[in-house]
């Protein structure tokens, strides 16, 4: 691997793909069509995926070497990127700008009533992203993170004979040794399916919520607003069959369960976070890799990584922004032992 790191001295994390800037909004609760809810409080951050796992990882542990790879406007959303990138001393020289289309702009709504999401975004120069973009020659990183399909028309369409660029991109960075993970955006189960499982020989890792492991499996994972956790374990198991996956995880309000390739099922239940200090849900999933792909990075076994998972999720949820909650990994440890854990993930 001329010019490159080996597979063996790699240490790191790349993120890749979605960067985009959230207008975070606070409602008191989400109107029906032609009704009307006040904005309780709002403010502008950087977003998605690329972008929450990168700047969580460095909340985690700020000696964490965490690169980027993504595409947005030569704007002022996108000038706002690269000083979040900055800030945080990630390493954002593939994080390249365009003047052809304005920076992927998300109206991401929270219900202060509910605490569910709603995001609305403008794709931008999300859509002329392609695999050209991402060069691996020359990355450090050991674990890369990848996503959203769904969200970039461009990689979502076939590529030079892929099933579509996701799978061209997640081929480069297998040739060059990367430990591979794929993020994913709400979207049908159809839609999902037809775009994830090219890629799941080509995936070291899935972390994913409950509904999206049912789409992906073909599982009815959520039932009456409730996880089917038997179903979630069935529909990974599933995963890891059509593919080349060591590990699949699925995390949902009560907790997480992990499947590995050798038939292991590890299930970790989540933090019994106090009503009073959530402020929003944006990010949380973020957050949730974010733990677990440390805990990986660090040689954890996958009880712990699950339990780091939902702790640094559980702090996401004190700000209505991605990251700004998340803490230093032993902080959000703590905090979850403060609060305490549920009984069980049922």
């Amino acid at each position: 691997m001329q010019g490159g790191e080996s597979a063996g001295t790699r240490s790191g994390i790349i993120t890749a793909g979605t960067w985009c800037v959230d207008g975070n909004k606070l409602v008191e609760f989400w109107p029906g069509e032609d009704g009307l809810a006040e904005i309780l409080h709002e403010e502008y951050r950087g977003g998605g995926s690329g972008c929450n796992l990168a700047i969580d990882m460095k909340r985690l542990d700020d000696g964490m070497w965490v690169e980027t790879i993504g595409l947005i406007g030569d704007d002022e959303d996108g000038r706002l990127l690269y000083a979040e990138a900055d800030r945080y001393g990630i390493v954002r020289r593939q994080l390249q700008m365009t003047r052809e289309a304005r920076t992927i702009h998300t109206d991401a709504y929270t219900s202060q009533r509910s605490g569910r999401r709603t995001h609305i975004y403008s794709p931008g120069a999300g859509a002329l992203l392609t695999p050209d973009h991402f060069d691996f020659t020359n990355t450090k990183g050991r674990i890369l993170h990848l996503g959203l399909p769904g969200v970039h028309k461009r990689m979502d369409q076939p590529w030079n004979g892929d099933a579509n660029g996701w799978l061209t991109v997640l081929r480069k960075a297998r040739e060059v040794g990367l430990v591979t993970n794929l993020e994913l955006a709400s979207a049908s189960p159809a839609r999902l399916r037809e775009l994830v499982r090219p890629l799941l020989p080509y995936l070291d890792l899935l972390v994913v919520n409950d509904s999206e492991i049912g789409s992906i499996g073909s599982e009815e994972t959520v039932r009456d607003d409730r996880t089917v956790v038997s179903a979630c374990i069935a529909a990974a198991k599933k995963v890891l069959a059509e593919g080349n996956c060591r590990v699949v995880a699925a995390h949902f309000p009560t907790g997480a369960i992990a499947v590995t390739r050798e038939g292991e099922v590890i299930s970790q239940p989540s933090v019994r976070v106090p009503k009073e200090a959530v402020a929003g849900a944006n990010g949380a999933g973020d957050a949730f890799a974010a733990g677990f792909l440390y805990g990986v990075h660090e040689g954890w076994e996958l009880r712990r990584s699950l339990a780091l998972a939902h702790a640094a999720a559980a702090a996401s949820l004190r700000s209505v922004t991605t990251s700004d909650a998340v803490a230093p990994w032993r902080e959000c440890l703590a905090l979850a032992d403060q609060w305490g854990w549920h009984d069980s993930v049922g």
